[in-house]
């Protein structure tokens, strides 16, 4: 650990005296570059700082130890000192393990009823108002970029693009298939009924290397229509574009402009090919998976609503929290702070590729 944290330290020390460069000082975008890359350790060498501190703490205190006047003092910087060299070095451990670089992004987030026909949609239109209010919380904005209302309530399909700090970071355990027990408002004799919902969580990526041909698409243009089915405006804004050779379909209706539902559809469809093609490769690597907290596919089951016992599980963790009232309203905190730090955990058994 050491080795990698002297290596750090010597390359923040020479990101530091290039940014004294007045020639990289008169280049804009290299300066952001540095500025980003000195962000980025600074933390890590402060707390190494205090690391070699503790350290020398350590050994000053041990060489007293042999003094019959000193002794306790140096005893009790030794047992200081050594407690927080072990903090440290936790701390430290923590701050090594590589950063998922989407971690900062913003992200797209679809949801979909599932098994359970109008009840699934329902639930879908119950889960979005969830993380709707988890986004306020968070100070996060929300936008709505496509809905297909479900015939009794909620949602078939709804996609919106979360905006904030750090969205990714919390949103990115959300991926699968979510479940819900409960009595249905559609249910006459009482019954508790089980059914599904996916999520798929995305992160917002720029200028994306994917190349689309003219060719492979087809662009329907239609009436934008919000909730209830209740026209939007009467121009053909909403835009519909289908990526034939994968069969992706994306579509945003939220902009007046049919250019800009047209641009930001274009975006999302790259979004939703580097994610799928991503997902292939780290599928090809096939174990690398496995020791994350959960693979994000949509069939995978990872968490369970069940309103009777007002209790909400997390299946991939065997996490419980009977706050389900809570959770619906938006307070999913404990729930997603508890995927974090087994996700850490794992890291830091090295468990994960």
């Amino acid at each position: 650990m050491e080795n990698r944290l002297e290596s750090i330290l010597e390359k923040y020390q020479e990101i530091s005296q290039k940014l004294l460069d007045p020639q990289i000082m008169s280049d804009f975008n290299e300066i952001k570059k540095l500025s980003k890359e000195q962000s980025d350790l600074k933390e890590i060498v402060e707390k190494y700082e205090e690391y070699k501190k503790a350290k020398e703490g350590i050994e000053g205190a041990k060489a007293l130890l042999s003094d019959p006047d000193l002794k306790d003092m140096a005893e009790l910087e030794l047992q200081e000192n050594t407690e927080l060299l072990e903090t440290l070095t936790h701390e430290l451990e923590i701050l090594l393990i590589p950063k998922d670089e989407n971690d900062g992004k913003n992200v797209i987030m679809e949801i979909r009823g599932a098994a359970g026909g109008d009840e699934a949609n329902i639930f879908a239109g119950d889960l979005l108002r969830m993380y709707t209010y988890y986004a306020e919380k968070n100070g996060w904005k929300i936008e709505i970029n496509h809905e297909l209302p479900g015939s009794s309530g909620g949602f078939s399909n709804v996609e919106c693009m979360i905006k904030g700090e750090n969205v990714y970071s919390k949103l990115k355990y959300e991926s699968g298939a979510h479940r819900v027990q409960r009595v249905p408002v559609t249910e006459t004799q009482g019954r508790v009924h089980t059914s599904t919902a996916t999520v798929l969580v995305m992160p917002e990526v720029e200028d994306v290397d994917i190349e689309i041909k003219e060719s492979d698409l087809k662009i329907d243009v239609y009436h934008s229509s919000g909730a209830g089915g209740q026209s939007v405006n009467t121009s053909n804004s909403a835009v519909r574009i289908t990526h034939l050779p994968t069969n992706t379909v994306v579509t945003c209706q939220n902009e007046r402009s049919q250019m800009k539902n047209k641009d930001k559809a274009m975006k999302i469809l790259k979004i939703k090919l580097y994610d799928d093609m991503i997902s292939k490769q780290v599928a090809e690597v096939g174990s690398e998976r496995k020791s994350k907290i959960g693979t994000g596919d949509r069939s995978e089951k990872i968490r369970t609503y069940n309103y009777p016992q007002n209790r909400v599980t997390d299946h991939r963790i065997n996490f419980s929290i009977m706050e389900l009232d809570r959770v619906m309203d938006g307070g999913l905190d404990p729930i997603i702070e508890a995927l974090i730090t087994e996700d850490l955990k794992r890291k830091l058994a090295g468990e994960e590729m």
